[in-house]
This record gives C-alpha cells, sequence and structure tokens, in this order.
C-alpha cells in the first residue's frame, strides 16, 4: 500500500479479504467513517453552527451533555444502524444497548462507541475525538447486555478519530495500527500513517496531578521519580503533558511516544477507575498494543480485564513499553509488600534513610 494514495476502503479490503468474505466488517467500518466525517464538519463549524454549550440533560455516567455530545451519538447510531452490519450497539450517551430498528437488516457485529471523548474541551477549541470498538455477535438472537460484556482480546477491530487542525482516523483490525487522513476537498480518508509504532522508551508522561493526593502509592512513586528528573534515580528528565482528552493524549503517543495514567484512585472508593472499559480502555488498549506499547489498568493487561457491565470504568495506564512495565512492577512491589510505605522522595528510594533496591 502506498500512504498518501490509498483510501480507507481499498486499505480495508486489502486487509480484511481473507476473513471478511462478505464484506460486513468492512462495510461497518466504513459506516463508522462516514459518521467521524460528519461530527468532523459538526466540529469544525464550532460556534459559528451552533453546536457549543450544554443541554438540560445528563448522560447515564451523570455527566452534563454537551449539544456535541447528543449530536454526535446521534450521528453514529444514524450512520450505522441501517447498513446490515451490526446485531446492535452501545454508546456512552444511552443507559442500555441500542437496538436495531426492526425494518432494519441485522448483522453479525456489536459497536461500542465513545462519540465524543474530551467533549469538556469543545468551548475551548482543544481537541476531541471519537472511540469505537468492534465485537462479533455470535448468534442470530437480539444481543442482550451480557453478549457486549467480552474481554478486549476478542475485538476485530477498534479505532478513533481525532477532529484537531486535521481529521485523523487511526485504526486497527489486528493487523497494526495505521493513520489515515481526512482529505476535505475529496471526501476520503487517506492513509498517511502506515505500521505506527510506539518507541519501547520515553522521557514524557500525562497524568491529572490535581488527583495526587488520591493516587496509590505506586503511582505517587513513579510520578516523583520522573519529577526528580536527572537528580533522581531514573537519571534523566521527563516531561509532563496534560490534555484532559484521552483520544488527544493517545494520539500524541503514538506519533512520538510516552506514558499515559489514569490510575485508580481513592477520591471515589466506589469507582475502580475513571475510563470506560467497553469503549475507551479495550480499544484504546487494542490500538496501543498493535503499535507495540502495552495498556495495562496496573495490575495486568487491559485486553485481559473481565467485563461486567457495560459502563463499567477501569483504570488505565498506557503507552512505550517500558515505561508501562515499570508502572506495573512498582504495583507488584507495593502488593507483596516490598515497598512500603511510600511516603516522599525522602524516604523513597532516593532517601538518605532508604538504599536503592
Amino acid at each position: 500500500m502506498q500512504p498518501g494514495r490509498t483510501t480507507l476502503s481499498k486499505f480495508l479490503i486489502e486487509q480484511l479479504h481473507e476473513v471478511d468474505d462478505n464484506g460486513q466488517l468492512a462495510g461497518l467500518l466504513i459506516d463508522v467513517a462516514a459518521a467521524m466525517k460528519s461530527i468532523a464538519a459538526m466540529t469544525a463549524k464550532g460556534a459559528l453552527g451552533g453546536f457549543h454549550g450544554n443541554i438540560e440533560a445528563t448522560n447515564i455516567q451523570g455527566e452534563i451533555q454537551k449539544k456535541l455530545d447528543v449530536l454526535s451519538n446521534d450521528a453514529l447510531i444514524d450512520a450505522c444502524e441501517w447498513g446490515g452490519t451490526l446485531a446492535g450497539m452501545i454508546s456512552e450517551e444511552n443507559e442500555d444497548p441500542i437496538r436495531i430498528p426492526p425494518e432494519f437488516k441485522r448483522g453479525r457485529y456489536l459497536l461500542n462507541f465513545d462519540p465524543l471523548d474530551g467533549s469538556s474541551n469543545i468551548d475551548v477549541n482543544v481537541s476531541v475525538g471519537t472511540i469505537f470498538s468492534v465485537l462479533v455477535h455470535d448468534n442470530d438472537a437480539e444481543p442482550t447486555k451480557a453478549d457486549f460484556l467480552q474481554i478486549g482480546r476478542k475485538q476485530v477491530a477498534a479505532g478513533y478519530a481525532i477532529y484537531g487542525p486535521a481529521t485523523m482516523l487511526v485504526i486497527t483490525v489486528g493487523k497494526g495500527t495505521h493513520g489515515f487522513t481526512l482529505d476535505r476537498e475529496i471526501g476520503n480518508f487517506i492513509l498517511t500513517h502506515e505500521n505506527l509504532l510506539i518507541p519501547e522508551d520515553t522521557s514524557e508522561f500525562a497524568i491529572n496531578t490535581s488527583n495526587e493526593r488520591f493516587w496509590e502509592p505506586p503511582v505517587s512513586r513513579y510520578v516523583e521519580e520522573c519529577k526528580a528528573g536527572k537528580t533522581g534515580v531514573r537519571g534523566r528528565d521527563f516531561n509532563m503533558r496534560w490534555i484532559a482528552s484521552m483520544v488527544a493524549e493517545v494520539h500524541r503517543i503514538l506519533m512520538r511516544g510516552g506514558v499515559f495514567m489514569y490510575p485508580r484512585d481513592t477520591k471515589d472508593p466506589q469507582k475502580p477507575g475513571r475510563l470506560r472499559l467497553l469503549y475507551e480502555a479495550n480499544p484504546v488498549g487494542f490500538i496501543i498494543e498493535q503499535a507495540g506499547g502495552a495498556a495495562s489498568h496496573g495490575r495486568g493487561p487491559i485486553l485481559d480485564h473481565p467485563a461486567e457491565s457495560l459502563h463499567q470504568r477501569i483504570a488505565v495506564i498506557f503507552g512505550s513499553r517500558n515505561e508501562v512495565e515499570r508502572i506495573e512492577r512498582y504495583h507488584a512491589e507495593f502488593d507483596a509488600g516490598e515497598d512500603r510505605p511510600f511516603i516522599s522522595p525522602l524516604f523513597s528510594n532516593r532517601s538518605l534513610y532508604r538504599s536503592e533496591v
């Protein structure tokens, strides 16, 4: 394939011809891409299109909905429900599974999606995105909630769109991670970033430090080491980033490496994490692993974590493999009682009172 000349449709035909002989999966992904073009147009118009601001409603997460949240959700449903490829859908914006209307043919796939990730950034013109995951529905019955509760390893496709200076679609069907840029003049997604690979090492991390007082000790240990830079045990300086849009964080890491953390914390003991497993963490985990990175919840791979509810939350740590594995090791050492207590850098493994392990 030739970057800059291969369209998304051609790419999918070549990637899926051995496993998608009826064309359903390729057809579904093209429908998803069509919805992303509509969402890109709305985000590009911004206030000129009357799309900014909140509506008088909250979603199932208890979050105030933006106008574009609802419009993006509608765009994905409208683009995908009629194509004969789907058995059902779930969305961040809907409490229950979205049924395929009876007048439309049902297909063999399930679509999970976050229609507009990072929507708190809409009104300040910072990049937002759409995340999706595709699973197989292996029977002819109407899918129930339980049918969506599959581990991430069972995904057959996943991707995201980022609506920034350029609109990009990043996708995997289990054969690497590939990036397409929307050519607005011809209306096609064109392959521009083939076989994206995340560097194994990095000196850049992303985390919301306003939650620092709620972090678990392994996360505090890691971040303190990064902040100590050349004077600490890591022996080099790190840069910190935080955009509050996971799609933007993922995209930066795919382009140049890094590690992103939204770890488990004690701010809300009822929530084992902040990000949703089925339509945020799993698709991102699939994309990251296919690009040579690692995706963990701190105590194991995200893609192996069991799904128990549609809107289940989970801790997320992903990016450059060596850094993710280091953070996992810190969690294992803490759980085994080998690194307690972690109080501050003075008493950690750079301390005058504790020798480095």
